[in-house]
């Protein structure tokens, strides 16, 4: 079933993030009537009546649920039990409240970390709930998971049209460069530039180098959540990825030959590595609604580094 977003209002929690921002664009692109992003600063989502007053305000059409504390493996160690609470309850507001003003669609962002630790490569959408996740980032992972139960459960009882996708890890322009937060790519490319720059022989990177990712260009994921906004209408969960793994120590390889440094990689093995392997099978999201990732990574990652150097001044100072 099309769902035509045109004459729409849509509201895009997290809309001002990194991946907020592109879904943004990608909605005027298409034409978007109105598009409403409410700032945390003016609306706590993690707050009951503060979702509420924004619903009955705003009355959206359709919402697009990327609000998300979250961050690399040393935030989730650090705050654990932050990020189980504050996601867990901007979904359950946002889902609620979605339900209470009968909102037609809405389309809420999973995350890669809730699927098992050792779930088989490639991760299929019916491995979701066959483990638990990597511990260093379960608390997130879970609390996200946790929304597609109740995704499903509304759809079931009260008839929402909730769907869920669970996209791989993300990068690109105006991803987060501060390398206490930031997740791999970002923080590669900022370690690698700056040791460039500075003239530094040696780079310490976390783990022992061997686990694999994958990784999907921040504009794919835009363009995927909104055709689902446009055509999925099913209660299955939904990968969305590229289809592909590399290792860490590759990519390590790979940022640094791009950026030009040339000294030492030193693997600390005492800090952790992380789920061992990660790549998702694609195939439901292109057989539902025809997505299919377009940006090839050797490409993403000159445009991502592109935009870290033309930008790197307005970034914060290292720690």
């Amino acid at each position: 079933m099309s769902f035509e977003l045109k004459s729409k209002k849509v509201l895009v929690t997290g809309g001002s993030g990194f991946l907020g921002r592109h879904v943004v664009a990608q909605l005027e692109r298409r034409g978007v009537g109105q598009v409403v992003v409410p700032r945390s600063k003016q609306v706590d989502l993690t707050n009951a009546e503060a979702t509420r007053r924004l619903f009955e305000q705003e009355r959206p059409d359709v919402v697009i649920h990327l609000a998300a504390q979250v961050g690399g493996i040393g935030a989730n160690l650090k705050k654990p039990g932050s990020f189980f609470r504050d996601n867990m309850a901007m979904g359950l507001n946002v889902l609620e409240e979605a339900r209470r003003a009968g909102t037609p669609k809405v389309v809420v962002a999973g995350t890669i970390c809730a699927y098992p630790k050792f779930a088989p490569v490639p991760f299929k959408e019916d491995d979701l709930w066959n483990g638990y996740p990597e511990e260093t980032n379960a608390p997130y992972g879970i609390a996200k998971k946790a929304l597609l139960v109740m995704a499903q459960a509304y759809r079931a009882e009260f008839g929402s049209n909730f769907v869920m996708l669970f996209p791989v890890n993300l990068y690109g322009p105006h991803d987060n460069f501060d390398l206490e937060t930031s997740h791999v790519i970002p923080a590669m490319i900022r370690k690698f530039a700056s040791a460039q720059a500075s003239g530094d022989e040696r780079v310490v990177l976390w783990g022992d180098g061997s686990p694999t990712r994958e990784f999907l260009y921040v504009e794919d994921a835009a363009r995927g959540l909104v055709d689902a906004a446009e055509r999925y209408d099913d209660p299955d969960p939904v990968n969305l990825g590229a289809g592909f793994e590399i290792s860490m120590r590759e990519l390590a390889g790979l940022i640094a030959t791009k950026v030009g440094y040339r000294g030492d990689v030193f693997w600390d093995s005492s800090r952790p590595n992380g789920q061992p392997r990660r790549r998702l099978d694609v195939s439901r999201a292109r057989e539902r609604f025809g997505f299919v990732a377009e940006v090839g990574f050797d490409e993403g990652l000159d445009r991502t580094i592109a935009w870290y150097r033309q930008n790197r001044g307005d970034i914060k100072t290292e720690s």
